[in-house]
């Protein structure tokens, strides 16, 4: 099944993907998971929850770990352009039968919270609180260096329906899998802020989150994270690579949080920003299409994902398989 034309005129405007609510068992090794291994800004901390930012960003937080008696994904959040995008995406919503509501969250004005028709919840805001630049305050600089977050991987039962919903509301596809015996896409990678991605969604039990990633300034500080991760008792929290993706040419790292919660340390992808860019095509039984160079991706990573709080994730008609390290 083909991509469809891209909404070059969507319902309303969204500038980017924005931050990720996480529910965490233990709150103080998850904080120092982020804090000390990662790298992340603690910007507010009390007994139930703890806010991040990476080193770019100005707006008050990109992860919020809450403490919970189970691990899960509370929401995903994306900035929109002024307020009237959050009226005009309440009605989009509500068009769609899907629950919205106005709900209060702390260092941030107006914020809907809403769902996708699979049950992902979302949230929508123009206004967070803003702090001061810390970019140039290199001896904040630790762990991986993580400069901002970039993107959300979902799972999804079908794919092709994803990719349809989200690029009713301006998402364009970048690059995309096509499974040759069915014709129907397998995963895909679709943007708002002008690189590959700031969503994608791969074939499998879902919906699921498949992990959050965070955009680093070079590949050295993934090699540095890897020694730091290998000698401060973490070694088993690395899943995948180092290597390069085929798809959005970026070099990567998975890794895993005290939960199971997957991070990507990401960078060297492309810039999307021409509205009339053609997306690639990938097929299914290319090797390098999830890695360009590098060990294949471990089953895990095929199976895995952290589940939304709430939402029960089916399974897909999809059985088709890229190739799976042994």
């Amino acid at each position: 099944m083909p991509v469809p034309a891209p909404n070059l005129y969507p319902p309303f405007n969204i500038l980017r993907l924005s931050h990720v609510d996480y529910g965490v068992t233990d709150l103080t090794a998850s904080k120092t998971f982020y804090e000390d291994v990662l790298g992340l800004q603690v910007t507010y901390e009390d007994d139930t929850r703890v806010t991040f930012r990476a080193m770019e960003e100005r707006g008050h937080h990109c992860i919020n770990i809450v403490q919970s008696d189970t691990a899960d994904v509370r929401a995903l959040a994306f900035k929109l352009f002024d307020e009237p995008d959050l009226d005009k995406a309440e009605a989009f919503f509500k068009s769609r039968g899907l629950p919205t509501d106005w709900v209060d969250r702390p260092h941030m004005d107006r914020v809907l919270r809403t769902q996708d028709p699979w049950g992902i919840p979302l949230e929508f805001y123009v206004k967070m609180d803003r702090l001061p630049t810390i970019h140039q305050q290199y001896k904040l600089y630790r762990g991986v260096k993580p400069l901002r977050i970039d993107h959300f991987n979902m799972f999804s039962a079908d794919v092709d329906a994803s990719v349809a919903f989200y690029n009713d509301i301006g998402f364009r596809v970048t690059e995309y899998t096509e499974d040759d015996d069915s014709g129907r896409v397998w995963a895909a990678w679709m943007h708002r802020k002008g690189g590959v991605h700031d969503v994608a969604f791969t074939n499998g039990l879902g919906p699921r989150l498949h992990h959050t990633a965070f955009w680093v300034p070079n590949p050295l500080n993934i090699i540095d994270l890897l020694d730091l991760m290998s000698t401060t008792g973490y070694v088993a929290n690395i899943e995948r690579g180092p290597g390069r993706h085929g798809i959005s040419n970026a070099f990567f790292l998975y890794v895993r949080d005290p939960d199971g919660h997957r991070i990507e340390i990401y960078c060297s992808d492309y810039q999307t920003v021409d509205p009339d860019l053609e997306p690639i095509r990938w097929s299914l039984t290319d090797p390098q299409r999830q890695t360009l160079w590098g060990a294949p991706a471990p089953r895990s990573w095929f199976e895995e994902g952290s589940l939304f709080a709430g939402v029960t994730p089916q399974e897909s008609a999809l059985k088709a398989q890229p190739i799976i390290a042994p």
